[in-house]
Parts: structure tokens; sequence; C-alpha cells
């Protein structure tokens, strides 16, 4: 039984091995590549990152309202797994509605912060 063990053992050390070599070999290319563009300019970097900040201030709407989607629904599911859980009379029917009103108190506060995170004003 212990052979078994020393085999995986000295295969697991192999297969680490293995891995920091592969990704060693695809992150040098990525590394000369992005020394070789750094004294070409910030113009592309920037356009881009104005291109996600567009992209971004056109989603925060949707993700919003998707929050508040899902904090209606947890509070249906919810309402409906107390109201089981009350006719089946188990104990810890209190600890159920913390929970439910808990996640959706954080739902709706994290669609209110969200675009406050982004710097977004409605």
């Amino acid at each position: 039984m212990s052979k078994i063990f020393q085999k995986a053992k000295s295969f697991g050390k192999r297969t680490k091995a293995f891995m920091y070599a592969a990704v060693a070999t695809i992150l040098s290319p990525v590394a000369a590549a992005a020394q070789s563009l750094a004294g070409t300019g910030y113009e592309a970097g920037t356009s881009a990152m104005e291109e996600v900040a567009n992209q971004i201030v056109a989603y925060v709407p949707y993700v919003v309202n998707l929050c508040y989607a899902l904090a209606g629904v947890v509070a249906v599911v919810g309402a409906i797994s107390v109201y089981i859980a009350m006719n089946n009379e188990e104990q810890d029917v209190k600890k159920k509605i913390m929970m439910i009103v808990g996640a959706c108190i954080f739902l709706i506060a994290a669609a209110n912060a969200l675009p406050m995170f982004f710097g977004i004003s409605n």
C-alpha cells in the first residue's frame, strides 16, 4: 500500500514540475511582446480603456435591474419556504426568515451601491 502512495506522490511532483514548465513557456512570449510594445505609445490602451468604461456604463442599469429581480425571486421563494416550514412546525423558522430578509437587503444594497462603485450618477 505504501508503494502506491509513493508512486502517486512522485507522479504528483512530476506533474507539478510539468505544469510550472508549461506556464513559464506560455507566459514568456507574452512578457516579450509586452516589453516590445511598451515604447510604442499609449493611444491604443487609452482608447481601449475608454471603450470599456463606456460599456460598463451601458451595462450597469441592466445589472441593477437584474439584482432587483433576483431579490424579488429570493423573497417569493423564501416566503414559500417559510410558509411550508411554519405549516410543518419546524424549529428554525425565525432563522429562515432572518436569512431571507438578509439576502434581500444585501441584493438591494448591492444594486444601489453598484453605480456608485463605478462612479455613475443617475
